[in-house]
């Protein structure tokens, strides 16, 4: 399944150079300072990474290896990380290098190659397109801006990219032949596409239900291939948090108390050297007064920080809901945000942390970019009215509105919505290529097939341009 067939030949070289030097500009932006990096590094490694809203956890882990990823949303990732940690560590001690970012860019360019590779044989083998179309297609998705900016970022979302892709050509080839997923491979997919990301094994299910149709509410099937892998996921999840994760919370929250409690008795000791009040009861009144009004000013500063200030109301408390967002607009985000910087990356700002110094909203300074933006959402109308009778389809649309109620119905990331792109953008390409494939023999066929063309030029210049800019500065 993994091998190039011969006429994926040309679009595999291109795409193989084509990551090989986003790979080499990415590295050489903090190999000089990285390589020199000890255990994990995470202060050094915060203070200079900076891609978007890219967390750079696993550079850290390989470093020096400890379960940092959330274990509720990414519930096997800490150990897919390990024998690379391992293999890091191994080299620091013959070379004297921390190779981590040349180590992390090998999976990452894997995952961002056969996600190419897998996608264009959807456009080919699933939907039937001709060569020039897929490869047209392929591209475009390709030179998206936050396609491009996580194929090289030290994160899981160009894992994700992969896995999806490669989870829904799985979906389509079953489809086409008439079969099914089984138990055991349902039980598989999910347990590799939800230990990376959790959302990821919920659109397992859903490609699953859409394959099987009725036969997927099989008792058996339920019970084995869905709620049990479940159960067993959420239980690992717990049991993870309880034996990594809590001991080194409990241990840096003391820790904190102490430093805090020993810095509170200092300031004490200073204050009571400086002041004219030597009753220590009147004392200790006044100085816990001046205290809780430096407490407030912090409070009143913290929320003026970009970190908290970019973060919207949540609209609970609870372990998920937390992750929640109700106040960041809905309609600018998906103009300026959601299909726009994750397709077209701004240049005001460029590739910058909206928990630093990025602004939630930007506006793009190129007319033309909104120009873009509103063609390829009229594609996407296109194709989704003239693949409204593909299940195929409406299976990859289903995933894409699973996507799109996490992040603008409860705001899930919706701060910086634009690198999740990984996750759907995908669903853009494959529902115009349903419009393609109705009209591919047409005049008709050949003019759209020319814009797309246009379209992707246009993307590879001004998100190349960018890309190259910000890295390479």
């Amino acid at each position: 399944m993994f091998k190039i067939k011969l006429e994926e030949r040309l679009l595999a070289i291109s795409t193989a150079v084509l990551l090989v030097l986003m790979h080499v500009a990415a590295i050489s932006k903090w190999f000089p300072i990285f390589s020199h990096a000890k255990g994990t590094a995470w202060n050094l490694i915060m203070k200079y990474f900076s891609i978007s809203g890219y967390d750079p956890i696993t550079y850290s882990m390989v470093s020096g290896w400890e379960p940092k990823y959330n274990v509720y949303r990414h519930p096997f990732l800490s150990f897919m990380v390990w024998p690379v940690s391992m293999l890091d560590n191994w080299l620091l001690d013959v070379t004297g290098l921390n190779l981590m970012q040349v180590l992390i860019a090998v999976p990452l360019f894997l995952c961002a190659f056969y996600a190419m590779i897998f996608l264009y044989r959807i456009f080919r083998e699933v939907i039937g397109l001709n060569r020039s179309n897929s490869t047209v297609l392929a591209f475009m998705h390709f030179f998206c801006g936050h396609i491009m900016a996580a194929s090289v970022a030290p994160d899981h979302f160009c894992i994700s990219l992969f896995l999806l892709i490669f989870s829904i050509y799985i979906a389509g080839m079953k489809m086409k032949g008439g079969r099914e997923f089984t138990i055991f491979q349902t039980i598989v997919l999910f347990a590799i596409t939800a230990g990376v990301t959790l959302s990821n094994g919920i659109k397992t299910f859903i490609y699953a239900l859409f394959t099987n149709g009725r036969r997927f509410f099989r008792i058996k099937y339920l019970l084995v291939a869905v709620i049990l892998p479940c159960a067993l996921i959420w239980g690992f999840a717990r049991w993870e948090y309880r034996t990594w994760v809590l001991p080194r919370e409990k241990a840096q929250h003391e820790a904190k108390m102490k430093k805090n409690s020993d810095k509170r008795e200092k300031l004490f000791t200073a204050y009571m050297d400086t002041t004219q009040v030597k009753d220590s009861a009147l004392a200790r009144k006044a100085f816990d007064s001046l205290m809780t009004v430096k407490a407030k000013a912090k409070f009143k500063a913290d929320h003026k920080q970009a970190w908290n200030k970019h973060t919207g109301k949540p609209m609970g408390n609870g372990e998920f809901m937390r992750w929640t967002d109700e106040t960041t607009p809905r309609l600018e985000t998906a103009v300026e945000n959601l299909f726009g910087e994750s397709i077209q990356l701004h240049s005001d700002y460029l590739l910058q942390d909206t928990l630093r110094s990025r602004p939630v909203i930007v506006s793009y300074s190129v007319v033309f970019c909104y120009v873009v933006e509103a063609l390829i959402m009229l594609l996407l109308l296109a194709g989704v009215w003239f693949g409204r009778r593909s299940r195929f389809l409406w299976m990859v649309l289903s995933g894409f509105a699973f996507d799109i109620f996490l992040h603008l119905g409860l705001g899930f990331g919706i701060n910086e919505v634009y690198i999740m792109a990984c996750h759907w953008l995908f669903a853009l390409p494959i529902a115009t290529a349903f419009l393609l494939k109705k009209t591919e023999n047409t005049r008709t066929g050949k003019w759209l097939t020319v814009l797309l063309a246009l379209i992707t030029l246009w993307l590879m210049a001004y998100n190349g341009t960018l890309f190259v800019k910000y890295f390479l500065n």
